[in-house]
């Protein structure tokens, strides 16, 4: 008699039922294990950039021509340094509104639209250098009202107006080196209240009235030797070279003052309202003198169309009953005498 063979249960159904039993789904370990949140491709990561924990993408040297797409809140610093970004359009940084580190430098930037930086409220620190920004639209940098950093150097800038920058109260440093920059606008720095570093070497300082506003900020704020020997303007029509720290006040005492705020402010009031007076009161004599010359017009023409009045025959005789004197030669005159 043969003896009952038992058969061993097959592992697969046994696997099986040990995962549904499971209290954590094993494969969601796994999946999760699988793509860590600082690979890319993660959510909060732009596709194409390599992030790690802390909200950093590093999207260096990648050779893009846009900003990439996919823009995170959670994002705090987005380096994109060393590519071929030339121009920044409206909102091209829209999803990222905590943002605080934005690094461009060596990117042959051209143009930044004056809402190119809107939604960056929480922005910090922003690299521009080593780009070829000719200049700035108004409003380019104004929402960025927690900025303390801001590197322009190394690009082509001429001139930089304070509507540019606006009112940037926390701004700290200020990087314009290695610019084409001959003197800084009247108002720029006098918006900038916390401003403590201003680099400024590499540019073609003029000597001449336009440098008084930035001499007056260096007297209050002392550069270090080593910078403050590099700071040189040229005077026109010759070939010295001056330090931009050796000017005093009294140096400029030829210029003329620039008005202050107040009297602006008068100006900007007066004149519009001058304006209108002076319009007005041309309005009213042009007015006169127009219905003067149509009366006249009119009493002209009425009197040529008027029939012309006959010659009068019968002259009314003399209300004093009075005869007028004879004639001499007539008849009656000779019988009175």
């Amino acid at each position: 008699m043969r003896s009952p063979s038992w058969s061993r249960p097959r592992p697969l159904p046994l696997l099986l039922l040990l995962l549904l039993l499971s209290p954590w789904p094993v494969w969601a370990q796994v999946s999760a294990t699988a793509s860590p949140s600082g690979s890319p491709g993660a959510p909060d990561c732009p596709e194409v950039c390599t992030c790690v924990p802390g909200g950093l993408a590093s999207c260096s040297a990648l050779s893009l021509p846009a900003v990439p797409a996919g823009l995170s809140l959670r994002l705090r610093a987005l380096l994109l340094d060393h590519n071929r970004v030339r121009a920044l359009p409206p909102g091209a940084f829209a999803g990222a509104g905590g943002l605080q580190r934005l690094d461009l430098r060596e990117n042959g930037l051209r143009s930044v639209h004056g809402r190119a930086f809107w939604g960056l409220g929480a922005l910090q620190l922003l690299d521009l250098s080593a780009n070829q920004l000719e200049a700035l639209a108004p409003g380019t940098f104004a929402p960025l009202r927690a900025l303390r950093n801001l590197s322009l150097a190394g690009n082509r800038l001429a001139s930089l107006e304070p509507a540019a920058l606006g009112a940037l109260p926390l701004l700290r440093s200020l990087s314009l080196q290695d610019n084409e920059l001959p003197a800084l606008a009247p108002g720029l720095l006098g918006r900038l209240p916390a401003l403590d570093a201003l680099h400024l070497r590499g540019n073609p300082w003029g000597c001449g009235c336009a440098l008084r506003p930035l001499c007056a900020w260096l007297r209050r704020h002392p550069l270090p030797a080593s910078e403050a020997e590099t700071l040189l303007c040229v005077w026109p029509g010759r070939l010295t070279l001056s330090p931009l720290t050796a000017f005093s006040d009294a140096a400029f005492s030829h210029c003329a003052q620039p008005l202050a705020l107040r009297d602006l402010a008068v100006v900007y009031a007066l004149g519009p309202a001058s304006f209108l007076v002076s319009l007005a009161a041309c309005l009213v004599l042009g007015s006169g003198l127009t219905a003067c010359r149509a009366r006249r017009r009119r009493r002209c023409r009425t009197a040529a169309l008027r029939p012309p009045r006959p010659p009068d025959r019968n002259p009314d005789p003399d209300p004093h009953g009075s005869a007028s004197p004879a004639d001499p030669g007539s008849p009656s005159a000779a019988a009175q005498a």
